[in-house]
């Protein structure tokens, strides 16, 4: 049975071209001025101004509990250990009542804060503006017609997590309570930025560039390698499921980094360290030392030629997974990604 086009593709769990010219020809020859060395990790060469203040977020995530009545808590608190705390969804509320309606406009005020430090200083106001675009689309009331929870005690010396949740955002913030895992959990980031079925270009979408990226990398692929990586299975959308690790390399889709050249594998860090621009550099150092504990050669990447918007050999939807992280970039009819990073030995 034949595939639908892009266009026939609704994507109702939201709803309540570029040209292979620009790709490799560049990317190689570019390539030194941002390599990234194994051994200096977190080094981001076009984040210098990267958000800055370790636990600043966490900071705002503690005086925002302390500023919660009796009543709030009764709605926005839970154990540490309540099962809510690690689901994650492109779109769903964690609690019924908005930021809007549960909070006054100075715990609003913070909660915007918490929000803006979990990501670079480059991309904060891009994230916060998808959000706040993507929730008014949705007739969902913008960036406070989401909704926060709490798990645990901030402030104290237990364990604690706020989970910000929304039409295409899932957001975690937890000091590092919990162990083993980058951005406190599973997260999940998204964009429909003109419209649900967006032009082969993504106009406006805040996260194309990281499709881009990757495309460069299939680019610089010899045709037997390409057949390796290209596939027509894209993973299924399933709520936390989707982020399910396999805990091993076998049996993986897409082609093992291991079978790639020097300047290959150049262009595949590279493209993990574009996913992992928007985020708050303590998050990303995390992430790249449980990637690199796992060992870098057992990743996989893989490109799907299902849904390729305009037909334009510029793959929508592309992945990099091993045996205890999965990154899944779905862009049609508009982006959806899913991202889940472990410490190997507690998958």
């Amino acid at each position: 049975m034949p595939h639908p086009t892009p266009h026939q593709i609704s994507c109702p769990d939201c709803t309540q071209s570029a040209s292979r010219r620009d790709f490799i020809k560049t990317a190689v020859g570019g390539l030194a001025a941002t390599a990234v060395s194994s051994s200096v990790l977190g080094v981001f060469p076009n984040r210098a101004n990267a958000a800055a203040t370790t636990g600043q977020s966490e900071t705002l995530v503690a005086q925002l509990f302390k500023s919660l009545s009796e009543d709030q808590r009764k709605i926005i608190c839970f154990s540490f250990d309540h099962p809510l705390r690690s689901k994650v969804d492109n779109n769903w509320h964690i609690i019924k009542p908005t930021i809007k309606s549960a909070f006054n406009p100075d715990q609003r005020d913070l909660i915007k804060q918490i929000f803006m430090g979990m990501h670079s200083e480059e991309y904060a106001k891009k994230v916060y503006d998808q959000v706040d675009h993507d929730n008014q689309e949705a007739n969902a009331g913008g960036f406070e017609g989401c909704s926060v929870a709490l798990f645990g005690s901030p402030g104290s010396n237990s364990k604690f997590e706020f989970v910000f949740t929304g039409r295409h955002v899932t957001r975690r913030c937890d000091g590092n309570s919990v162990e083993g895992e980058a951005f406190g959990g599973p997260i999940f980031y998204g964009h429909a930025a003109l419209s649900d079925n967006e032009a082969a270009d993504h106009p406006g979408n805040a996260y194309w560039y990281q499709a881009r990226q990757a495309n460069q990398l299939f680019q610089a692929l010899d045709p037997k390698q390409r057949q390796i990586a290209l596939r027509t299975d894209p993973r299924s959308e399933k709520g936390t499921d989707t982020v399910a690790l396999k805990g091993t390399d076998k049996d993986l889709p897409g082609i093992p980094l291991s079978d790639l050249t020097h300047d290959q594998k150049d262009l595949a860090w590279k493209t993990m360290l574009d996913v992992l621009a928007p985020f708050r550099q303590t998050d990303t150092q995390k992430a790249m030392q449980l990637i690199d504990a796992a060992g870098r050669d057992k990743l996989h990447m893989c490109f799907y030629n299902y849904n390729d918007i305009g037909n334009d050999g510029v793959w929508d939807l592309w992945q990099i997974e091993g045996p205890s992280m999965v990154w899944y970039f779905r862009g049609a009819p508009h982006v959806h990604t899913w991202v889940h990073v472990r410490d190997p030995k507690a998958v």
